[in-house]
């Protein structure tokens, strides 16, 4: 039996290789003939020992290779998968060797190959596609994303407003795994009541984040009674000055890294993967935060938070106050004029 799951909904295809796993017997017996390879490196050789090698006491043995697809991906654009660009398309005879070897392997063995976006046009995809159960799991987004949320949460005996899937499907983005975490949290924070809007908000990190764009946001704009105002709400709500120091930093290094990743021309996706940015939220916004300001003046801003850390770390300021100087030095953002 031949699987291949391709897609960049990590979460969803994992569990669908465990459903594949879970239908094949004792697990315990099914752990011991089953073997991982990374698809990268993998020989025709070694993959065809694995293969053909007997499964023992059990009647089916598993072989999961994650990243062989990829390594056939024609070359010329387009070919990118999961975290990576596609590389250069592997010689014509290693594709009709791997090809061979999985079209032959007996029915004992169940072959799961797992990659990441794939073109329609991979020759080793359109070699073994017709013998092969093929899924695909799209990042999910939009109402597909706010039905697997309340799927989720009726799963775990709970139940939650409208609002509030909406406000987790915002913040947290499409990252499956992050989310179901979230979730979890949430159901022991309403404790048998329903999820409302205002325990996302209270609960979710990323709630907070959402809370340090806006700050950055009226830093740079020059919009210092609004960042004032941000700043000492987060600081109510129990946020430390050093982490809110912290944050910003990072903010604004992800601006600058995410402005000189987009002047390379390269897609969005991959751009998201390289900073290591999980949710769709804080990618747009800090997207649309590279692309607002100038380069000059996202380096300012950043020599300006290095000499607050200094200044604090050092004695000269209290934390709030070395934070409060900052925004007021800060207050002639590039709409108002040429940075301070």
């Amino acid at each position: 039996m031949l699987y291949i799951f391709l897609g960049q909904d990590d979460f969803s295809l994992r569990a669908a290789v465990e459903e594949v796993k879970g239908k094949l017997g004792d697990g315990e017996l099914l752990a011991a003939n089953t073997t991982h390879f990374g698809g990268r490196q993998l020989g025709p050789e070694q993959l065809m020992a694995s293969c053909d090698a007997a499964p023992f006491l059990a009647p089916h043995r598993v072989v999961i290779v994650e990243g062989l697809l990829s390594r056939f991906e024609p070359r010329g654009g387009g070919g990118r998968r999961g975290r990576h660009l596609a590389p250069e398309s592997e010689p014509a005879d290693q594709l009709g060797a791997m090809s061979a070897c999985i079209k032959r392997m007996p029915s004992s063995t169940v072959l799961i190959l797992i990659d990441g976006r794939i073109r329609d046009d991979n020759p080793l995809l359109k070699e073994l596609a017709p013998g092969a159960t093929v899924k695909t799991f799209p990042p999910l987004r939009g109402a597909a994303l706010q039905r697997w949320i309340r799927t989720e949460v009726s799963a775990g005996g709970g139940s939650i407003s409208p609002q509030a899937v909406a406000a987790l499907a915002e913040l947290v983005g499409e990252n499956l795994w992050i989310m179901k975490g979230e979730i979890e949290k949430l159901l022991l924070y309403a404790s048998g009541r329903r999820i409302e809007g205002g325990d996302v908000k209270e609960v979710v990190g990323y709630a907070r984040e959402a809370s340090v764009f806006t700050m950055v946001d009226a830093l740079l704009q020059g919009q210092v009674a609004l960042a004032g105002r941000v700043l000492h709400q987060l600081l109510a709500e129990g946020a430390a000055p050093a982490y809110l120091l912290v944050m910003i930093t990072r903010q604004l290094r992800l601006m600058i890294q995410v402005k000189e990743l987009s002047s390379q021309r390269l897609p969005a996706l991959e751009i998201q993967n390289r900073t290591g940015l999980a949710s769709s939220y804080a990618f747009s916004k800090t997207l649309a935060q590279a692309r607002a300001y100038p380069r000059e003046w996202l380096h300012e801003v950043y020599r300006k938070l290095l000499e607050t850390d200094l200044a604090i770390k050092t004695g000269r300021y209290g934390d709030e106050l070395a934070l409060d100087l900052l925004v007021a030095e800060l207050f002639r953002g590039p709409g108002a004029g040429s940075p301070p």
